[in-house]
């Protein structure tokens, strides 16, 4: 990418927040071999799709990582609360 937009800039201000979002979610997998599998898959997508500059093609790509998330926090068991 030779000139950045500030679109740009606010894009990967929010894929940063989805990948931590999505990181935070693994938090809640039971079992560690799966969740430290599901932390690689996620950083394996993000960085696939590093070199993206199409700002349609980022928010699109956006959408589909927020939509897969929320697909996936209902069946994650609750967090246990700690006293």
């Amino acid at each position: 990418m030779r000139n950045p937009t500030l679109r740009h800039f606010i894009l990967q201000q929010r894929a940063l927040t989805l990948y931590r979002q999505a990181v935070r979610a693994t938090r809640y997998i039971p079992d560690p071999d799966a969740r430290k599998e599901t932390i690689a898959w996620v950083r394996a997508e993000f960085e696939r799709n590093r070199r993206v500059d199409d700002v349609h093609l980022i928010e699109e790509k956006l959408a589909s990582g927020r939509r897969e998330l929320k697909q996936i926090l209902p069946f994650l068991p609750p967090p246990v609360l700690r006293k």
